[in-house]
């Protein structure tokens, strides 16, 4: 009897360490951590490293994902319905655009909408940022360029 308890009681007590669950929170700064159920964390975005001294260039062709806009260019019209639902999870357009200048470094103004298909739950955005083609996608509130897991 008392070894069937003492097994019970050992089953019980591993099962409820397997059954944690890690956390996503975010702090006052916007950046995203991941709080592990073995109390240890990691930034899921992390803010670029600038003590580096030396930064590689990357060159770019004007083919290779660049914006090709003409001059009478009208960002496409978003369902207000869906806007509205989006602002208490704050994932609004706004709040997107400014997620990819500060991703590519420049001001909001400098990011157009070139396409955008969304739902409540989903969206995919193609942006000109910087004069450079990049596609977003938000899932829920959470949004992530396209191509990248974290």
């Amino acid at each position: 009897m008392k070894n069937g308890f003492f097994l019970y009681l050992c089953l019980l007590f591993s099962g409820l360490g397997f059954a944690q669950n890690n956390y996503i929170v975010k702090t006052e700064d916007g950046r995203r951590v991941l709080l592990k159920a073995d109390y240890t964390w990691e930034y899921i975005d992390a803010a670029p490293n600038k003590t580096m001294t030396e930064v590689p260039q990357i060159s770019h062709s004007k083919t290779d994902k660049a914006c090709q806009l003409t001059p009478d260019f009208v960002e496409p019209k978003l369902d207000q319905k869906i806007q509205n639902q989006l602002k208490k999870g704050r994932a609004t357009l706004d709040h997107i655009k400014q997620k990819v200048a500060k991703d590519y470094e420049c001001s909001v103004e400098d990011v157009l909408l070139l396409r955008v298909s969304e739902q409540k739950s989903k969206g995919s955005y193609d942006f000109c940022a910087n004069g450079r083609k990049v596609s977003y996608k938000r899932v829920g509130n959470a949004i992530i360029e396209k191509g990248k897991l974290f």
